[in-house]
């Protein structure tokens, strides 16, 4: 089975959920898909959550040139968080507390996006959990296959480009 051709409307469906769709793909790696968006302008790696509906979970490794911002981690969550608890993330046993509200959490600074990418970079799945805002626990989990070369493609786009 062609997973090109399977991941090509699942990275559609991610960013139509996404706040700013994207203009030029930079290509499709593995699950995950990079993106330039010069009219921001940006370039991110992203990839929906295992699993998920069309409108469920993604998770974002974004470059904003104009802002001096390089490898921004950002995750949508599959539902809403309960008030300010932020979610955890894991990478390769590596947890990292993420900051944010509602269905949006980031890293809490420059170092741990960082860390994160760089656990990634190694990595073959990570997991975010949280607290919804009935109590229940939930877990999104995303494969890393192509994570790598989705966030270096969005790198070299951001650099051309700007």
């Amino acid at each position: 089975m062609n997973l090109r051709r399977l991941a090509l409307p699942v990275i559609g469906s991610c960013l139509l959920s996404a706040p700013v769709l994207a203009r030029d793909s930079l290509g499709v790696f593995g699950q995950w898909g990079a993106f330039r968006d010069p009219q921001v302008p940006r370039c991110y790696a992203i990839a929906q959550a295992e699993g998920s509906a069309s409108a469920a979970g993604f998770a974002t490794v974004s470059h904003w040139p104009d802002r001096q911002v390089r490898g921004q981690v950002h995750i949508r969550l599959s539902r809403a968080i309960a008030g300010q608890d932020g979610a955890r993330l894991v990478v390769s046993g590596e947890r990292f507390q993420l900051a944010g509200q509602g269905r949006d959490v980031f890293a809490a600074d420059r170092q741990m996006d960082a860390r994160i990418v760089a656990a990634m970079r190694s990595a073959g799945s990570m997991t975010v959990s949280g607290r919804d805002r009935q109590g229940r626990l939930f877990t999104d989990r995303y494969v890393l296959a192509g994570a790598a070369t989705a966030i270096d493609a969005a790198t070299v786009g951001c650099a051309r480009s700007g």
